[in-house]
């Protein structure tokens, strides 16, 4: 069953990942050592049998002389035969003692054919490596015939077995010190992770969202992520207090008419209806109707999704012309909700009606990929300063008409559709991107704004 905490992960990856290695290194290391051990006993066993061919081709009587063929090679006890062409054994080391080396048909094969031959074989209990050459014609009784040289694997095997236990042995401690080494590193590198979890979870226990994860030093992936989730806790503590402030200025709003109602429902109960009293009651609830439509509107807006609607900003306008209304529309499309949008530039017209002057004037214009969607009227308009606070919730100005939240409407849909709204004077403008140029800007955040001025 894999371990579910990272750090167990991560050091079971790591210590599988060395082990492989280790393996890996092992058997290149037993194929290199043997293959040389191999071919250093081959040349061993040739350059011995090339020596007691000389020997047969320029003295053959002293291949019978006793202890003329035992001769140790790099201290491994060599074993010598010499056979005739017939396949008897003309002398022999005295190594071998009563032994035979059993080469019998592959001699005669090397013999008939008069190439030399490597072969493995056995004697007794002992396994052994065996290379036959073929003897000149000339040279007394063992001429066209064979020697035979052999010696045994089992020092060979030996340095095999040995190498092999060191392998396994060093594999074993080095697994053993990089475990403790990665068990080490890992909780270094997790400690971090393991404070920002400590604080997350007293974050969520206590539910203060003023609270913030420690920052590590280091400007590494971890360092990253803690700046990322304190960012992204800056914005929930941002949105929470939007909410508050949101509650607090929708019930502050609702207090004056609903005590109005009540009060005039009052009046009602103790003296009786009258007409002046019917029309206070109808206003009244009216302006009720109207901010409980608002509070909806924004509230959707807020809430909705990404529109992808292609919508003509130009058409919106002419839709809106009417006899206080002038419209100068060139084309605009947007990928947006149409209704939104409609009740937006309604809003605007509304805002210029109630706090405006003049004739009013509707203008769609594109400039550097934006479509601007401008309201107009001939008053002086806002200050600077009243322009940064006029698409605030109910903010209503020095009228104070109105529920104070269709500029908010306008600025939330704008935002909504990945664009801004501002006002300039007595010229109030929502930007957007054009359809052509919407895949540039990419997908917001939400409520995020653009970062350039006033064009």
């Amino acid at each position: 069953m894999m371990p579910r905490s990272l750090r167990a992960r991560s050091i079971l990856a790591s210590l599988l990942a060395i082990v492989i290695a280790i393996v890996l290194a092992g058997v290149g290391v037993d194929v290199l050592v043997g293959r040389h051990l191999h071919r250093s006993l081959d040349r061993s066993l040739r350059q011995r049998a090339v020596e007691v061919a000389q020997l047969s081709a320029t003295a053959p009587t002293l291949i019978t002389s006793p202890g003329s063929l035992d001769a140790p090679v790099g201290g491994t006890q060599l074993l010598t035969q010499v056979i005739d062409r017939r396949g008897r054994i003309v002398a022999r080391s005295l190594a071998l003692g009563g032994r035979v080396l059993p080469v019998g048909m592959s001699a005669r094969s090397v013999i008939a054919s008069g190439r030399g031959r490597y072969l493995d074989a056995e004697l007794g209990t002992d396994q052994l490596r065996v290379y036959i050459a073929p003897l000149a014609l000339s040279g007394g009784a063992a001429a066209g015939g064979a020697v035979v040289v052999a010696a045994s694997t089992h020092d060979l095997s030996a340095t095999l077995g040995s190498i092999h236990l060191f392998v396994f042995v060093a594999g074993l401690v080095a697994a053993a010190v990089a475990a403790i080494a990665l068990t080490l590193l890992m909780r270094m590198a997790l400690a971090p992770l393991a404070r920002l979890t400590g604080a997350a979870a007293e974050i969520e226990r206590t539910g203060d969202a003023r609270r913030r994860l420690p920052q590590p030093e280091s400007g590494d992936e971890v360092g990253r992520l803690a700046a990322t989730l304190n960012a992204m806790l800056d914005a929930l503590e941002r949105g929470r207090e939007r909410e508050r402030r949101f509650l607090a200025d929708a019930s502050h709003e609702l207090r004056t008419p609903l005590t109005s109602l009540a009060g005039n429902i009052d009046f009602l109960a103790r003296h009786g209806t009258s007409d002046e009293l019917v029309a206070e009651l109808q206003q009244d609830t009216q302006r009720l109707a109207r901010l409980a439509d608002d509070l909806l509107a924004l509230s959707r807006e807020e809430a909705a999704t990404r529109p992808d609607e292609i919508v003509r900003l130009d058409e919106l306008a002419r839709a809106a012309e009417a006899a206080d209304v002038e419209v100068g529309a060139g084309a605009a499309s947007v990928r947006g909700d149409r209704d939104a949008l409609e009740r937006a530039l309604s809003n605007l017209v509304e805002n210029a009606r109630r706090h405006g002057r003049g004739r009013i004037t509707i203008e769609t214009t594109t400039k550097q990929g934006l479509a601007l969607l401008t309201v107009a009227d001939e008053g002086p308009g806002l200050r600077a300063e009243e322009a940064k606070l006029a698409f605030g919730r109910f903010w209503r100005g020095h009228g104070g008409v109105g529920s104070g939240l269709g500029l908010a409407i306008v600025k939330a849909t704008a935002e909504r559709h990945s664009g801004r709204a501002y006002a300039e004077g007595a010229r109030f403008t929502i930007e957007l991107p054009t359809v052509r140029d919407l895949s540039e800007f990419g997908a917001t955040t939400d409520r995020e704004k653009f970062e350039k001025g006033p064009p």
